[in-house]
């Protein structure tokens, strides 16, 4: 008998910014809702426990950013599978899995463009990051520079915090993931004036939404058609629409061969 031969309990857990956190859980609920087995998604819990417990098989789905997925495909621990994708919303995501690094300095800062970046004060959320930096670390070796293009390089724990040391004048930019940003945007309108968008990144592949390869096929399929019908739901639509997304669509391992790619080029490892 495997591990999840039998599930009462599914559990979920995401490795996004805090601010994600409520579009995970009300997906937890909808599965749970629709699949008749008790759903649980662990919001207490910080993001590093919550992948650990994945990773030892406590977990059994997750909402992961790219770069991570590409480290467990290509390791086979633990053994993952794609569920689905998320499709935001808003016209610059063109009806596509995919979402964007926008480079934002304070609205009173001098930079207007990434060349004015050199020597200033950059900080970054973590290193697992794609869109905080390993996005940024290809973009600086496509100009032929490494990190030492800026003047200090500090890490920050989060998106949200980072946002919150460019505000204060702390560091000058940071590459925010465009999801992130645009919660952080609609919950305090009035942030949005006090920043800047001097460059873009991407599009990148959006993080997936994978489960457990232990977990029973069946299990697996379910939940797989549960979020890719999610939109023609009424219920299901409803909760989309009030996160910004359009819907749930397929994706498969090689729509993330581009994060693989900009991984071996600035040599980022888990």
């Amino acid at each position: 008998m495997t591990l999840f031969s039998k599930i009462d309990t599914l559990s979920v857990m995401s490795i996004q910014a805090p601010n994600q956190d409520a579009f995970a859980q009300d997906v937890t609920g909808y599965l749970g809702e629709q699949l008749g087995i008790t759903a649980v998604f662990p919001i207490t819990i910080p993001w590093q426990e919550r992948e650990r417990l994945f990773d030892a098989g406590e977990i059994q789905v997750g909402w992961i950013c790219g770069l991570p997925y590409v480290w467990k495909a290509d390791s086979g621990q633990p053994p993952v599978a794609l569920l689905a994708a998320p499709v935001m919303a808003a016209p610059r995501y063109q009806n596509k899995p995919i979402y964007f690094s926008d480079v934002i300095v304070r609205a009173d800062s001098p930079f207007t463009c990434f060349a004015d970046l050199r020597g200033a004060h950059w900080v970054y959320n973590e290193p697992h990051s794609h869109s905080g930096y390993n996005l940024v670390a290809y973009h600086l070796a496509t100009l032929g520079e490494d990190w030492s293009y800026f003047n200090e390089v500090r890490a920050s724990g989060a998106h949200q915090v980072s946002l919150k040391m460019i505000q204060n004048g702390r560091c000058d930019a940071s590459a925010i993931d465009s999801t992130v940003l645009e919660i952080e945007f609609a919950t305090d309108p009035s942030l949005k004036s006090q920043f800047r968008t001097i460059n873009t990144l991407g599009p990148s592949p959006i993080p997936p939404w994978v489960i457990r390869h232990d977990v029973p096929d069946t299990l697996k399929q379910q939940i797989r058609r549960t979020l890719l019908t999610m939109h023609h739901s009424p219920e299901g639509c409803s909760i989309l629409a009030t996160h910004g997304v359009a819907k749930f669509v397929p994706v498969t391992d090689s729509d993330y061969d581009v994060i693989r790619h900009m991984a071996r080029v600035t040599a980022v490892a888990p």
